[in-house]
């Protein structure tokens, strides 16, 4: 199974970025193989879409899973569609998230917010 979880850094140790569709970097985790590919997100520098373009990279990826602190509404249609399950991740590192996710610790995430538009959010 591949985990898609943004990221700040090219790093396991990295904090989850909490822009999905700004995130410099998406980290694409395989739980049968235990390897990590990083993932430039060229949608992060997009004026307006950046959530829908990034939600279709995590699609494209082949993910079944993504590990994020929030998603806009756009995005997650786009995830949902793909049948790809969203769970909330904590203020940990992504490998921590992962092993929490692995763990059957992680909520689903079910709340989205609108999105910010073709503005940067915080």
């Amino acid at each position: 199974m591949k985990i898609a979880i943004p990221v700040d850094e090219k790093s396991l140790q990295s904090n989850v970025c909490v822009s999905f569709g700004r995130t410099p970097y998406f980290l694409i985790y395989d739980t049968d193989t235990k390897k990590s590919v990083f993932v430039d997100n060229g949608a992060a520098v997009s004026t307006g879409g950046a959530g829908i373009k990034a939600a279709q990279m995590i699609v494209d990826s082949k993910a079944s899973i993504l590990l994020t602190p929030r998603l806009g509404e756009n995005a997650a249609e786009v995830i949902k569609a793909a049948e790809i399950k969203i769970y909330k991740t904590t203020t940990a590192a992504a490998q921590d998230n992962i092993e929490a996710f692995i763990a059957g610790k992680l909520p689903l995430l079910n709340e989205f917010h609108a999105g910010f538009h073709g503005q940067r959010g915080n």
